[in-house]
Order: C-alpha cells, then sequence, then structure tokens
C-alpha cells in the first residue's frame, strides 16, 4: 500500500470492531456498577446490541440502571437471573474474587442454553482456576470470552494492524509509560494483587496482542504512596524478553508524584514500538474520560522517509471499546469460531501477570515456561 497518502485521515488501517450480522441476542447483564452502567450499556445502546435483563448484588441499583437504559427485566437476585431461560448471552461485571463461581454457576443451569459469556478481566486471580473455568465452559459449549477492552482501543488496534502489514518491519522495542491515577474500587482492597491484576493486566494483554507472549520477565513493584489500604503491588515496573530479541517494557506509574495533593501534574499514557523499518508512537486518551478524548497514534516508515503519518478517528476507549468486546463474542457465536479474545487466549495473559507479580515480589527473572507449565 505504501506509499501512504497523506490525504487519507485514517490511513486505511482496521481499527474498528467486526459486528456480528446478528445484533438481537438476548443479552443477561451481571452487575450494575460503573463498568456497566457507564460503559458496557452506554456502548451497546450505540451498537444496537439488545440487552433484556439485569440483576445485581443490590436490586435498588439493578432497577436504577434498568431505567436509565431502558433494560426490561430487573431480576432480584443473581439467581434468578443465571436461571432466566430467555439469555442467550451472559454479560458479566462483578469484582474478580466473586466472578469464578458465578461463570461456574451460570455454566450449572445454563447448559445446552446458553451459547456465550463476556467475563471480566481478569479472568481469574490464578492460572489454575482461569484454566478451570476455560474447560467448563468448552466443555459445556459455551464460548467464553474475557472484557480485555484495551485491545479495542482505537490507537492500540491501529497499532496491531500497522505491524500487520509490515510498514515497520520487525519490532525491536515496545514501550508504554503510564502516569495515571486509577480510580480503586472498594473491592481492589484485599485482593492477593492490586496493580498487575487490575491495571497492568491492560499493558501486559496489550503487549501481547501487538507482540505475542515473552519468553521472560523482568519486574519490579512497590506500594502506591496515595492508595491507604494495605497493598504489595502498586507502582509496576517490568520489562518482557522475546525469542525472537524484542523487548518491550511499561512504566505503570499509579502514583505520579503528589499530582492531586496540589503539585501541577502531568497525567497521561504513551506507547512506541519501534521497528527495524520505521517507528510508531500514541497515546491513550483513557486518562481524560469522562472527556471524549481519542487515542492517538502517529507513524514514520523508511519508505516514506521525513513524514509522520497520522491517522485520526473520533472514537474513544471508554466507552466505544465495548462495542468491540461484546461484538467479538456474538460473532464467534454467531460464527462457532474462537472469540478474538476468547478465555483460551486470555489464559497466557493471566500467566503474564502471574509471571510479573512473581517476578517483583520474589527478585528474580521468570521463564514464561515455567508458568504455563503449572497446572
Amino acid at each position: 500500500m505504501l506509499p501512504l497518502s497523506l490525504a487519507d485521515s485514517a490511513l486505511g488501517l482496521k481499527f474498528g470492531p467486526v459486528l456480528p450480522s446478528r445484533k438481537d441476542w438476548r443479552i443477561g447483564c451481571l452487575g450494575a456498577g460503573f463498568i456497566m452502567r457507564d460503559c458496557h450499556l452506554v456502548a451497546y445502546k450505540d451498537a444496537g446490541f439488545n440487552p433484556v435483563a439485569i440483576a445485581s448484588r443490590n436490586p435498588e441499583t439493578a432497577h436504577a440502571v434498568a431505567a436509565r437504559h431502558a433494560i426490561p427485566t430487573v431480576h432480584e437476585s443473581i439467581s434468578a437471573l443465571l436461571a432466566d431461560d430467555s439469555i442467550e448471552i451472559l454479560d458479566i461485571a462483578v469484582p474478580p474474587d466473586a466472578q469464578p463461581d458465578l461463570i461456574r454457576h451460570a455454566i450449572e443451569v445454563g447448559k445446552g442454553r446458553l451459547r456465550g459469556i463476556l467475563a471480566q478481566k481478569p479472568l481469574a486471580l490464578s492460572l489454575t482456576e482461569a484454566r478451570d473455568l476455560v474447560k467448563r465452559c468448552a466443555d459445556a459449549g459455551i464460548v467464553l470470552a474475557v472484557n480485555q477492552n484495551m485491545r479495542f482501543d482505537q490507537s492500540a488496534r491501529a497499532a496491531k494492524d500497522v505491524l500487520n502489514r509490515g510498514w515497520i518491519g520487525q519490532p525491536v522495542l515496545a514501550t508504554i509509560d503510564m502516569r495515571a491515577v486509577p480510580h480503586w474500587m472498594p473491592w481492589a482492597e484485599g485482593l492477593p494483587s492490586l496493580s498487575t491484576f487490575v491495571m497492568s493486566i491492560h499493558h501486559l494483554d496489550t503487549f501481547r496482542y501487538w507482540l505475542g507472549t515473552p519468553e521472560r520477565v523482568l519486574a519490579s513493584t512497590r506500594p502506591d504512596p496515595r492508595t491507604r489500604f494495605p497493598h504489595t503491588d502498586g507502582i509496576n515496573l517490568y520489562i518482557l524478553e522475546y525469542s525472537s530479541g524484542a523487548r518491550a517494557s511499561s512504566w505503570d506509574d499509579v502514583w505520579t508524584g503528589p499530582s492531586k495533593e496540589g503539585v501541577a501534574g502531568d497525567i497521561g499514557i504513551r506507547w512506541r514500538i519501534e521497528g527495524t523499518e520505521g517507528l510508531m508512537q500514541g497515546t491513550i486518551g483513557w486518562p481524560k474520560y469522562p472527556a471524549r478524548e481519542p487515542s492517538t497514534l502517529e507513524l514514520s516508515t523508511r519508505k516514506q522517509p521525513n513524514v509522520w503519518l497520522k491517522p485520526r478517528w473520533d472514537g474513544v476507549w471508554f466507552p466505544d471499546a465495548f462495542i468491540g468486546t461484546m461484538g467479538q463474542l456474538l460473532v464467534a457465536v454467531e460464527n462457532n469460531s474462537e472469540p478474538e479474545i476468547s478465555g483460551r487466549d486470555n489464559v497466557e495473559t493471566i500467566a503474564l501477570c502471574e509471571a510479573v507479580f512473581s517476578a517483583a515480589t520474589e527478585h528474580r527473572v521468570v521463564r514464561m515456561a515455567e508458568m504455563l507449565g503449572a497446572a
């Protein structure tokens, strides 16, 4: 395709989701917190998807969300929603320590009727439990996908397309520099891992999306001074080593200095991928949410020297990416195919999270073969 036209604002890149031919799949929504209320259901309305029922641990919250999004049925308990014979697709948005038991329950009562499950990330807090959930869904004939939504951020997705097209040659170095303050949910307190399985998992999965699963992991962590409840992993620094020679690294800085305490901050997320034939770099717009700040990408290649190509789009990660996460599950159900963000693929992301956590807390280099070989 090169040389590229500067008049083409998107460069022909594939950064949007693939959508199902059917949009009336009957979706049951489990959970009514922020991610369901402000992301999933907003995106589903924009896409024309069909959420038909909702339930939450707090029925009053479920009723409020149903009224806001015109969901016709509110179940007074989670068990009642899981037993609803009209539901074909289960959309889960609950804390990670509660999710595995709910998936197992859904498989038990939905076998033969339930077609697909969209689980939250992390699928589980251990590799053993993640593998168990994948096997149970496969045995029951239920398609399992995991909501690794950064893969549907427009710049992350466009970067993958650039890599697929070979425009920057063989990857040499990929980096993500995050200086942003997550809003830790109350359920995060007491988890065995904080940043690794809640925040860093986005970047670790994106590195896997871009470059595949690495061979070795080095990592360091320290607590976040702002987060008052006890935790081990706060600010995460890690390096991923690939057998190809490529390297990836991220600085997941959830502190950013006292930017919430009166210091002028520099909040943002920047990424960069260097290759043998070019480089690309960009920003992630998520820290500006709820303002709609599109992520960005700019590209320079030896085949069109001394030019920065800057594709642009109107979409944003939150909430638009959630059209893609549900959409790819529905496509897989329709085509009887593996989802793009399948539970089976996500096992390696969970293994990578475990490797980073182990490398950081045990102060050692961890080989991914060691993690993936564990039962």
